[in-house]
């Protein structure tokens, strides 16, 4: 079992790294394994609605996220982290989840997802609503912890001064593991995922 985190932000092993690897570290310790995959800095466009994926069965721009959709394929959970840009995800990791989630969505689709941000101060709600909504609108069970999970610091030094979000981050991990070990429980027992209606699509204007 794995867990695929995804660092959406320009700085390798800054301040949203400090959180993931909290995250990844508690995931190891349950038994699960898990790659961090950083979005790096080179600019990423943004989905421009052209279809051509499926035909193609992958995005018609070859980079990132035509990996991280193979990588999806292979793993049993999903975690996002950002930084807070304007109260908002960075611009990058929103490129690369709306053609991530538009390509491959069925590489994801039931599998226990999760979302962290890291702020200098404020704007993480608003960042994490944003982007648990990928996960919400795939069917995919959202993964809580036991606060919101955000970390504050302006340097990693400092987010690892924020003891009360790296145990957020730690409780987060846990969670996931458990969540990933009961839906294999189930599907060893028997337990298929739900039966899915014919997609319907009603349009407001006509």
């Amino acid at each position: 079992m794995k867990v695929l985190l995804v660092n959406g932000s320009p700085h390798k092993e800054g301040c949203t790294y400090t959180a993931l690897a909290e995250v990844a570290g508690a995931l190891e310790k349950d038994g699960i394994g898990t790659e961090i995959v950083w979005l790096g800095q080179t600019p990423t466009i943004g989905c421009m609605g052209c279809g051509a994926c499926g035909k193609l069965g992958k995005c018609v721009h070859d980079d990132v996220v035509n990996v991280l959709a193979e990588k999806a394929k292979e793993c049993d959970g999903f975690v996002v982290g950002s930084p807070v840009h304007y109260a908002a995800a960075s611009g990058q990791i929103t490129c690369v989840l709306d053609r991530l989630f538009y390509s491959a969505s069925g590489a994801l689709r039931y599998k226990p997802a999760a979302a962290v941000v890291s702020a200098r101060r404020g704007g993480t709600t608003a960042a994490l609503e944003q982007l648990n909504k990928y996960f919400t609108i795939n069917q995919m069970p959202l993964v809580s912890s036991r606060y919101w999970p955000m970390v504050h610091g302006n340097t990693p030094d400092q987010v690892r001064q924020d003891e009360e979000g790296l145990a957020i981050m730690r409780q987060l991990g846990h969670n996931m593991a458990w969540i990933i070990k009961c839906i294999a429980a189930g599907r060893d027992a028997g337990v298929d995922i739900p039966e899915q209606e014919p997609p319907v699509r009603t349009n407001f204007i006509r």
